[in-house]
């Protein structure tokens, strides 16, 4: 009879994984508008000053700042109007002691000119521009070179584009970006029963869940899925399916790693590669196994649904980010009552599903085949391996799926 070796705690198991992952190396060019999620693979010099050359900051008037360092609402000063300054345009007009410009936001400040006023502080009556409040040099001005400066490297190796970043690359004119490869995820579901989703099947046989939900969350964690098709649970399929996808940079193998009769994966992995660990104290997915074969690490996978789903998140996540050079994810958490008592297991960390309806965290985990448990859950929340009960309005820390 199988049974597992032995059973290591999830932060042992996520330990092993996290020595035996190596981020990708490979490089690509990218267009801008896919840089958003990217990771920069070079530092970013700025080849040129943003702005170009002082800029207004507001609508108004442009002046030397000491002609009204006095002016107030009861002694304005006034101001000759020379000219005006349009977006786009380099400046012809020059300012001059006792003169100002007409600027709208974004344009060159004209010659001569330290500072905007605003039109709100100010009358115009023909020529002459009436102005009720002092300014500071520099003020409602954007200085050259204020943003990036030249030579500068705002951006560095290893950022991940935000939608804030992609625009710094903009301002830079950077139309092409080089960026981290995503790595490729191999999926491959297994099971006898399991079809493929569209096709026609018989009362006996289910469809298959997992290489879309374990894609799912490879998608969402910047990895690119590389979906298998369903293969039996035979040792030479197995093989096969493990030498065919031994360029992808990580194999998932959903089903057969636990130790019934067709649960095959421990034999195969073992004759191999090496066998990191198989089984974990965890509930739902016990049976995980992970493996390295040829410098690579191999994750086996429960076959159950939700089991498969579960340990997704807490495993394949984390892989998938690393392997990407992403950050950890954080999830979101927020504090709940428990809307009824649960009972867990002794020696296990239960990973419970739940849904927050009125401040209360209502558990919904059915079985580990049902998927619904996911998809009727805002979140989980984690029970330790110390704990066999808890009790109806215990507070929780519910961690979000979004």
């Amino acid at each position: 009879m199988r049974t597992f070796r032995s059973l290591i705690s999830v932060d042992e198991a996520l330990r092993t994984i996290d020595e035996h992952i190596r981020p990708v190396d490979g490089a690509e060019t990218v267009g801008l508008s896919e840089a958003l999620g990217r990771v920069l693979s070079e530092d970013i010099v700025a080849g040129f000053d943003v702005p170009r050359r002082d800029r207004s900051a507001m609508d108004g008037y442009a002046v030397k700042a000491g002609d009204i360092a006095r002016a107030s609402t009861s002694k304005p000063a006034r101001l000759r109007l020379v000219g005006s300054v349009a977006i786009g345009q380099v400046p012809t007009v020059r300012v001059s002691a006792g003169e100002c410009a007409s600027v709208s936001t974004g344009c060159f400040m004209p010659k001569g000119a330290d500072a905007v006023v605003m039109h709100e502080n100010t009358d115009l009556n023909d020529s002459t521009v009436t102005f009720y409040k002092p300014v500071y040099s520099g003020e409602n001005v954007s200085a050259k070179g204020s943003d990036v400066k030249q030579g500068s490297t705002p951006l560095h190796k290893g950022d991940v584009l935000t939608p804030a970043k992609v625009g710094v690359l903009a301002s830079l004119g950077k139309a092409e970006v080089n960026v981290f490869e995503k790595p490729q995820i191999a999926i491959v579901p297994t099971g006898a029963e399991i079809k493929k989703v569209g096709s026609s099947i018989e009362e006996a046989e289910i469809y298959d869940i997992n290489s879309h939900t374990l894609a799912a969350v490879v998608e969402e964690n910047g990895g690119i899925p590389v979906v298998s098709d369903v293969i039996p649970d035979e040792r030479d399929r197995l093989l096969g399916a493990i030498e065919a996808n031994r360029k992808c940079d990580l194999t998932v193998i959903a089903g057969g790693s636990s130790v019934g009769e067709r649960d095959l994966m421990y034999d195969v992995l073992s004759k191999r590669g090496e066998v990191l660990f198989h089984g974990v104290q965890i509930r739902p997915g016990k049976p995980t196994i992970c493996a390295v074969i040829d410098g690579k690490i191999l994750l086996g996978m429960p076959g159950h649904p939700t089991s498969c789903l579960s340990n997704a998140y807490i495993f394949l996540m984390p892989m998938t980010r690393k392997l990407a050079r992403l950050p950890e994810r954080r999830l979101t958490t927020v504090k709940a009552k428990l809307s009824r008592r649960v009972v867990s297991t002794l020696g296990r960390k239960v990973f419970m599903t739940v849904r927050i309806r009125d401040g209360e965290a209502e558990p919904v985990f059915k079985e580990s085949s049902a998927i619904t448990s996911m998809a009727d859950a805002d979140g989980y929340i984690v029970i330790p391996e110390n704990v066999d009960t808890m009790e109806k309005g215990d507070e929780v820390e519910v961690l979000l799926f979004y």
